[in-house]
């Protein structure tokens, strides 16, 4: 947990303290000084009694009681260090800067975990090890450049990796990107990204504190922490955006079936994302971006005017919202025609609205009233303005920043010229405004923030299943693939709708099966796990010769053990399966069967439990939906009832977690009905 002593501390030690500020003891004791820090302040360093003039005491065992301490010594003096602080110092608090932990051997991390028990005997707080340190209005307890001017307006920023951290607020701050508090977790020994997200959440004062989260995260240890906390802060009002590093090893790996080829932690990851409502980044410059745009009004639609003096950075931007799925209607009427007159001949108020390089401040003015309070198919405004250098353009800025605090449609600023008019754009970010120099980075970046959704219901109301029976065959059953019996009980009891099936093991059995359940009818093998790879599927099977031949020539397939035969049914090929990622839980996908999983890989997928709405949001952002829908006058496929599949499904999971991988495929879907036609389930208890 986070303690009071680490975030407001009354005292500080730094331990390693040092009179040389290019070493991180004496940097960060630097920084503590130069942010104002209010509290006590004192060092210990072995060869020293003042450190940049503050008392230093050789002897850490000399030290007064202190809330916090800050550790630049070498790895293996640290556990009994840590010991000492908390049984005789009352300390509670720690940022561990020092590395030679878990990230670089066993021995490291046994010291590591030394530390944690000590910690966590006394209730403590541990940052690190491994870590830049924390940056807040109390404490400027980080050892790294820059550090900026800290905002309650401004972003709360968690990350994994101290240099990212660093790099970030180095982008972003000539941007006009604000900070309130940094925190970097380093090895997260005690505590990561989800822990610090948990206490913003707990803590969180919609008066005071910042309403912009943003992450960086190499491993997420505790999913389930981060999709209560970061869900929670969203529906308090807060966005949040995130990068995820490190998934595309951890996505290359042999699967078994249909989901375990689709399923990957990066999938899981960008599943949870989408249930938790956070705005999935892939690079520093993607992340600053987002952020910037949070930092303006919520836009409530997606058709955006773009107001420009330059044709082509219009026309990029132009081909960045599009592309991105946002709208750029055309501005017509008697509206239109009437700005047009205020501006020099040859403007086009079509959208982009080019006033052209000779367009005034004046004239600007004229563009903005009339888009936020004539164009009424406008939701929020772009503005581009730059400057070859030939004046001083302090009056357009000056313009910009007035209508920016009174429009009631956003408005976002596309500065470019951040060299030929740099004192002109510092002045404008020197209003609190944030600046996007490049017009494409801005529309990719609405794009994400428009298509990344509110929070799903983290628990949200499943259907009613038969979980008695569904325990009752998980406990009866081993580990690995499961048989057809089985399976059919558990679809039963899941209200899983399913084609009438029987198994045999002898032709004339099943010949006489094959009567009752109707020709036409299919055949498949049990016991091989790529059944159509082998020639275990045979279709259309329609007189009993035909059956019997079938039989014996199927039975003769190595590792079949019997046969299982359904009647043949027609409609559209659909997916759905489960699969446990790790820590993730189950990862829910669908999409349509044949080609569409086989080649295109269109899929969607969502962390288990998966309600109605969620499910339904899946099935619609599938690129083949069309086909679901219906075209050229086909009929489509019943939504309701595949949605009801995909929720059954989920509950299935959640009443047997031991289920470690699960395919219905093919479902078959027509106007009427959605019908499991073939599955495998496997079971890992371990």
């Amino acid at each position: 947990m986070i303690t009071r002593q680490l975030t407001h501390p009354d005292s500080i030690v730094v331990i390693g303290g040092s009179n040389d500020t290019s070493k991180p003891g004496g940097k960060i004791l630097k920084n503590i000084i130069d942010g104002g820090f209010l509290g006590k302040l004192y060092v210990s360093n072995p060869k020293e009694t003042v450190v940049q003039g503050i008392t230093s005491y050789p002897n850490p065992a000399d030290l007064p009681q202190v809330d916090l301490a800050v550790i630049a010594i070498a790895a293996k003096y640290i556990p009994d260090l840590v010991d000492l602080l908390t049984s005789q110092k009352n300390t509670r608090a720690f940022i561990i800067l020092s590395a030679g932990f878990s990230e670089e051997s066993h021995a490291g991390k046994l010291l590591e975990e030394r530390i944690v028990a000590s910690v966590n005997k006394v209730g403590g707080s541990l940052i690190g090890p491994n870590c830049v340190g924390v940056l807040t209005p109390q404490h400027h307890s980080i050892f790294t450049y820059p550090i900026p001017e800290l905002h309650p307006k401004g972003c709360d920023f968690i990350s994994g990796s101290g240099a990212t951290a660093c790099f970030i607020m180095e982008a972003g701050i000539p941007k006009g990107l604000r900070f309130a508090n940094v925190y970097s977790v380093g090895n997260s020994a005690q505590m990561g990204v989800e822990e610090v997200l948990k206490h913003m959440d707990e803590t969180f004062n919609p008066e005071t504190d910042a309403h912009v989260k943003l992450l960086y995260i190499e491993h997420i240890a505790k999913p389930a922490l981060l999709l209560k906390h970061a869900s929670s802060l969203i529906r308090k009002g807060c966005r949040i955006a995130a990068i995820k590093a490190g998934g595309s090893d951890a996505g290359s790996r042999a699967a078994s079936s249909h989901t375990g080829a689709l399923a990957s932690s990066d999938v899981a990851v960008e599943a949870l994302f989408r249930k938790c409502g956070i705005v999935r980044c892939y690079g520093r410059e993607e992340l600053i971006a987002v952020a910037s745009v949070f930092m303006h009004p919520l836009l409530e639609g997606k058709r955006i005017a773009i107001i420009t003096h330059a044709g082509g950075p219009a026309v990029m931007l132009t081909d960045a919202l599009s592309n991105g799925g946002l709208e750029i209607p055309p501005i017509q009427g008697e509206a239109a025609e009437i700005l047009k007159e205020k501006l020099f001949p040859g403007s086009s108020v079509a959208n982009p609205i080019d006033f052209l390089a000779t367009g005034t401040a004046e004239q600007l003015g004229f563009i903005i009233d009339a888009v936020d309070n004539e164009f009424h198919e406008i939701d929020a405004m772009i503005v581009i303005f730059g400057t070859p250098g030939l004046n001083e353009i302090f009056d357009v800025y000056a313009l910009l920043d007035q209508k920016m605090n009174q429009s009631k449609k956003p408005i976002f600023p596309v500065l470019p010229s951040t060299l030929t008019a740099k004192k002109e754009v510092e002045w404008f970010l020197s209003r609190g405004h944030v600046n996007f120099p490049d017009e494409v980075m801005l529309g990719q970046a609405l794009s994400r923030v428009m298509k990344t959704g509110a929070p799903t219901a983290v628990k949200p109301l499943l259907p009613a299943i038969d979980k008695a029976t569904i325990r009752k065959v998980i406990d009866q059953v081993s580990d690995g693939y499961i048989s057809p019996a089985a399976i059919q009980q558990l679809l039963d009891a899941a209200g899983i709708v399913r084609a009438g099936e029987t198994v045999v093991t002898q032709v004339g059995e099943a010949v006489e099966q094959a009567s009752k359940l109707g020709y036409p009818i299919v055949m498949k093998v049990v016991g091989p796990v790529h059944k159509s790879d082998v020639g275990g599927v045979v279709l259309g099977v329609d007189t009993p010769d035909k059956v019997a031949y079938e039989f014996n020539r199927m039975m003769a397939i190595k590792d079949t053990t019997a046969i299982l035969m359904q009647p043949m049914l027609r409609g559209t090929e659909l997916f759905a399966g489960a699969k446990k990622e790790g820590n993730f839980g189950h990862l829910v996908l669908c999409g349509l069967g044949g080609i569409f999983i086989e080649v295109l890989k269109d899929v969607s997928s969502a962390i288990s439990p998966v309600g109605h709405d969620e499910a339904l949001s899946m099935i619609r952002s599938l690129k083949s939906y069309a086909l679901i829908k219906g075209v050229r006058g086909q009929k489509g496929i019943n939504e309701q009832a595949f949605c009801d599949a995909i929720t059954r499904l989920s509950a299935l999971l959640e009443a047997a977690p031991e289920i470690s991988e699960l395919d219905l495929n093919p479902l078959l879907g027509t106007a009427d009905a959605v019908i499991a036609v073939d599955a495998r389930i496997r079971i890992e208890k371990a």
